[in-house]
């Protein structure tokens, strides 16, 4: 059964999680109108590009933005959530082993116990951003099952990780099995669900800054038409 799930099912998981982002990315530029929009794509490239760069740097840093910085503990749970859920995946030992093994492709890793400790930091993010939901009016009222289902998939492949390196629970294959597919079955749901913003917020928050950057910006005083 390991031999399957890390094998054709990891490749077949690969193929899909990186061909639906693809098409995701595709469809979306392609749904772009400057009519509708508009914001002139094609024509003002380099005041966009200039506006979407620094939109981007503004939320991925930090209270980089006055958004991150109204919220001071929300923001802090949300980068130590997303920090833990994006290096530990990529550069954990036993993952790169897998991937020399099984594609020949080698990885560089960080230390086990970092590893740990973001893993452990990013779980318990991941039920503060559980509890707030629940606790606070205004998000409880937009947050849905659905929510919760994306945190579950999210975070399950970080416990039964745990489980794994540790040797907790008793039956190590259980676990190892266990964090194999469901590692796999995040990867699925990215491109098919809210689990699409780990690139979705490049774009949005790139046009969005294209918006701020061009019609909000320098260009405001040109003679072109709005």
């Amino acid at each position: 059964m390991y031999q399957i799930v890390t094998g054709p099912l990891l490749w077949l998981t690969f193929a899909v999680f990186f061909g639906g982002l693809a098409w995701r990315v595709y469809t979306y530029i392609k749904g772009l109108d400057w009519k509708l929009d508009r914001v002139a794509y094609g024509t003002q490239t380099a005041a966009g590009i200039r506006g979407a760069a620094r939109s981007i740097a503004a939320w991925i840093v930090p209270f980089g933005s006055q958004g991150w910085k109204v919220k001071p503990i929300f923001t802090i749970m949300f980068f130590t959530f997303h920090i833990g859920l994006v290096v530990v995946p990529l550069f954990l030992v036993g993952h790169a082993v897998v991937f020399k093994m099984r594609f020949g492709i080698g990885l560089p890793t960080i230390p086990m116990a970092l590893a740990d400790v973001l893993t452990v930091a990013m779980l318990c993010a991941g039920v503060f951003i559980i509890i707030r939901r629940i606790a606070l009016p205004e998000v409880r009222i937009i947050t849905s099952l659905y929510d919760y289902l994306l945190l579950a998939i999210t975070m399950a492949p970080f416990v039964t990780g745990f489980m794994v390196v540790h040797q907790l629970g008793g039956d190590y294959q259980f676990w190892l099995l266990a964090h194999v597919i469901t590692g796999e079955i995040m990867l699925l749901a990215v491109p098919f669900t809210k689990l699409f913003h780990v690139v979705g917020f490049f774009l949005s928050r790139g046009q969005l800054g294209m918006d701020y950057g061009i019609k909000r910006g320098g260009l405001t005083g040109s003679p072109m038409t709005w």
